[in-house]
């Protein structure tokens, strides 16, 4: 079966409303793009024990997890130590993250003129970047070559991790997705279809809801209730979700129950995830 993806995003700045999360429409963009979705999502801020115990759970999953943000090296960055501690590890400086990271720091010598220094404290500090959990792999960074890395889970899953720019971020998903999950691409396509009810209340239409998935197995029944929608005014998006395969089925016993219900119907809607 297909793996369940989810993101973890860090960072008091998300909480706190100061920076306005932007990984969780894009990872479901790169995920749909590739016959995939996400299944959830989890916000923590800096506190070392949540983001831990976020990560245990991961873990202990068999899902694949993506985690944005707090991988630097500055005292409100957590997300390396907090890893090591979820995962019962010691954290150490990754040979290949050295070197990259070494490299790094030559090309921004290079690009200002000056000579690198490699024991100069604030070099040397910049190493505590690649101080991962023993056994993690490198996520390499097109942006400034600075990696992020990847652990693998108790279950057959794994947590990658990213940093919290999207400009970095990003790519390195992508990179994750090409390099580790190509074979689960478009493998189950999934869609929905759906049809704007007019003036309907959910309860009343709870039963029929209830009744298509029970003879349905793995097609979902989704109800996005409005009042104020500025062309529709009152109304309910109903529809059904699931495998390609399953769904138009379910679809035209919707749609039945629909009309034996009385229902005054809108606009109809497909959508592929």
């Amino acid at each position: 079966m297909t793996p369940n993806f989810g993101l973890i995003i860090v960072g008091d700045e998300i909480l706190s409303g100061k920076r306005a999360d932007k990984h969780m429409p894009k990872v479901i963009e790169l995920l749909s793009a590739r016959g995939l979705a996400l299944a959830y999502a989890d916000y923590v801020g800096d506190d070392p024990d949540r983001i831990t115990a976020t990560l245990q759970r991961a873990f202990a999953s068999s899902d694949i997890v993506f985690s944005c943000g707090g991988i630097g090296a500055t005292p409100d960055d957590h997300t390396r130590q907090c890893a090591a501690r979820a995962l019962a590890r010691n954290l150490v400086l990754h040979p290949g993250a050295e070197a990259l990271i070494r490299e790094r720091m030559q090309d921004v010598a290079r690009e200002q003129g000056v000579a690198y220094e490699p024991d100069r404290p604030d070099n040397v500090h910049r190493l505590n970047m690649g101080m991962f959990p023993e056994g993690a792999a490198l996520i390499p960074n097109p942006y400034n070559k600075i990696p992020g890395f990847s652990c693998e889970g108790i279950h057959g899953g794994a947590v990658h991790f990213v940093p919290g720019f999207p400009v970095m971020a990003w790519p390195m998903i992508e990179w994750v997705l090409d390099n580790r999950y190509a074979a689960w691409f478009n493998r189950s396509p999934h869609t929905e279809q759906s049809v704007v009810v007019y003036g309907a209340m959910e309860a009343a239409l709870t039963p029929l809801m209830e009744r298509i998935e029970k003879t349905h197995p793995g097609i979902r029944v989704f109800s996005l209730p409005s009042v104020d929608h500025p062309q529709y005014g009152r109304h309910i998006e109903l529809g059904v979700k699931g495998p390609a395969s399953g769904v138009p089925a379910a679809w035209k016993d919707l749609q039945a129950g629909l009309h034996e219900f009385g229902a005054s119907l809108g606009p109809e809607l497909v959508r592929n995830l």
